[in-house]
C-alpha cells in the first residue's frame, strides 16, 4: 500500500531531514549512475513527457489528459503512456476499460483510455514502441521524467504551487526525486497549478528554457448536483484535502470525509465503513474520478464521481507550445 508522505517534507529542514540527508545523497547518486548507464531508445514518433520533481501528486495526469485531448482535436493520432502504477500487469499493454480493472492496470490508465488509446508498460520505451506500432504518431507520457530509457522531445514539469519543492531535500530527507536545479535543466516548459505562495514560478522562470504556464483546478459541471446536499466524501489521492476543499468551496455540505493513501485499493471493510457513514449521516457518497475507477463495479452506481478540470491562465500560450512542438519536434 502506498505510504502517506511525511509532514516534515513540507516544512523547513529540521533535525530529521538533516539526519536523512546522507541517504538523500545516495539516492541522488543512484539516479545519476542510472542515467549515465542507460541508453535512451530511438522512437519513430515524438514524445511529450509530463513529469514532476517531487514524489506524490502535482497535477501531471490532468495536464496529460488536457494536452492529449487538444492534440486529438487538432487531428493528431495520440496515445497516452504510463507505467500503470498500482496495477499488477507489466505490459506493454493497451488498456481496455471494458476488460481491465484498476488492480490490473492502475487507476490513471483507465482515465487515460477515456481520452485516447492508453498504454501501460513498466518498460516505458517498449510501451512507446508498441503504441507507435499500433498507429500512434504522438506519445503523451504521464510521469517518467526521471526515466533514462526514453528521451522526451518536449519535457513539461508539473508543479503544485502551494507545495512547491517542499524542503528542498531529496528522498527520504524530502520529497524530491532529484535535486531541483538538475531537474529544471531538462525542462522545456513548466506548469504551476494553483496559488503559488512558495513562489515556484519565480524559480522556474530563472531556470527553465521555455514558457512557465499557470493553471488552476476548477470544479466540473457535475459538482452543481451536489450543492445543497449532504455528502460523505472520500479520496485516495496524493492530496485528499484538496478534493475536500474543492467540494466545500463549491458549497457542498460535507457530513464526513475519509482520506486514504494514494492509489489505495478499497477493501471490503473500507466499503462497509463508507456505506455505514452515508446511512448514519443520511448523505450520498462522492469521490474523485480516479478513486471511482478503483471501486468494485457493483458499488460504482452508488457513489458519485466528481471531477475537476484545468483552467489555463493563458490557453493561447499552451496552444502555441503544442503548435511549435508538432511543427518542429526536437529530436535530442
Amino acid at each position: 500500500m502506498p505510504l502517506k508522505e511525511p509532514r516534515f517534507w513540507y516544512r523547513p529542514p529540521g533535525l530529521l531531514s538533516r539526519a536523512l540527508a546522507p541517504l538523500g545523497a545516495l539516492y541522488t547518486l543512484g539516479g545519476e549512475v542510472r542515467r549515465r548507464r542507460a541508453h535512451a531508445a530511438e522512437l519513430a514518433a515524438p514524445l511529450i513527457c509530463i513529469g514532476n520533481l517531487v514524489a506524490g501528486g502535482s497535477g501531471k495526469t490532468p495536464i496529460a489528459l488536457d494536452i492529449a485531448a487538444r492534440l486529438q482535436a487538432a487531428g493528431h493520432a495520440v496515445a497516452l503512456l504510463s507505467r500503470g502504477h498500482g496495477g499488477r500487469l507489466v505490459g506493454p499493454l493497451q488498456v481496455d476499460p471494458a476488460v481491465h480493472s484498476a488492480a490490473e492496470v492502475g487507476d490513471e490508465p483507465l482515465l487515460h483510455a477515456r481520452v485516447a488509446p492508453a498504454w501501460i508498460a513498466r518498460d516505458r520505451a517498449a510501451g512507446a514502441q508498441a503504441a507507435i506500432a499500433a498507429g500512434a504518431r504522438v506519445i503523451v507520457m504521464d510521469d517518467g521524467y526521471q526515466n533514462p530509457h526514453v528521451r522526451p522531445d518536449l519535457a513539461i514539469l508539473a508543479v503544485d504551487g502551494r507545495r512547491g519543492f517542499g524542503n528542498g531535500q531529496v528522498i527520504p530527507a524530502g520529497p524530491l526525486r532529484e535535486p531541483v536545479e538538475a531537474g529544471l535543466k531538462r525542462a522545456d516548459a513548466a506548469v504551476v497549478i494553483g496559488a503559488d505562495p512558495t513562489e515556484a514560478a519565480v524559480r522556474l522562470r530563472r531556470s527553465v528554457n521555455g514558457p512557465v504556464l499557470r493553471a488552476e483546478f476548477v470544479p466540473a459541471a457535475a459538482i452543481a448536483d451536489l450543492v445543497g446536499r449532504r455528502v460523505v466524501a472520500f479520496a485516495g489521492i496524493a492530496q485528499p484535502d484538496a478534493f475536500f476543499a474543492l467540494l466545500a468551496d463549491a458549497g457542498v455540505e460535507l457530513a464526513a470525509t475519509r482520506a486514504f493513501a494514494d492509489h489505495h485499493l478499497f477493501t471490503v471493510d473500507d466499503l462497509a465503513e463508507l456505506r455505514n457513514l452515508s446511512v448514519q449521516h443520511d448523505a450520498i457518497l462522492a469521490t474523485t474520478h480516479k478513486d471511482h475507477v478503483r471501486l468494485p463495479p457493483p458499488l460504482q452506481p452508488h457513489v458519485m464521481p466528481v471531477g475537476r478540470t484545468l483552467a489555463w491562465a493563458d490557453p493561447a500560450a499552451l496552444e502555441q507550445l503544442l503548435v511549435d512542438f508538432v511543427g518542429h519536434p526536437r529530436r535530442r
